[in-house]
């Protein structure tokens, strides 16, 4: 099992920036890839931004350029939002991609973390 858990949320105004990181715990050795996903008020889960254990990196159009996503050691990764707009609030989710075994994939969430941009 990998069990992960963020930080980093607040508020903020417009333009501003926030960092959040995420730390997995377990069979941190078995991770693929980890990353950040966002769901807005009634909206669905969508994906912002993932980084493999090869360091391949890929992001939401709605946040290239802005969100930078990458990874301080093996088991923690770090989203660096930068330009912050309203309608990047949203509860933020760390998820990790492990293997359970040889052609087997899990995946953990974390708890999430609440970002709100607003003056």
């Amino acid at each position: 099992q990998v069990q992960l858990v963020e930080s980093g949320g607040g508020l903020v105004q417009p333009g501003g920036s926030l960092r959040l990181s995420c730390v997995a715990s377990g069979r941190i050795f078995s991770i693929n890839a980890m990353g950040w996903y966002r769901q807005g008020p009634g909206k669905q889960r969508e994906l912002v931004a993932v980084i493999t254990s090869a360091g391949i990196t890929n992001y939401a159009d709605s946040v290239k350029g802005r969100f930078t996503i990458s990874r301080d050691n093996v088991n923690t990764v770090i989203l660096q939002m930068n330009s912050l707009k309203p309608e990047d609030t949203a509860v933020y989710y760390c998820n990790a991609v492990w293997r359970v075994r040889v052609g087997v994939l899990s995946d953990s969430w974390g708890q999430g973390t609440q970002v709100t941009v607003s003056s």
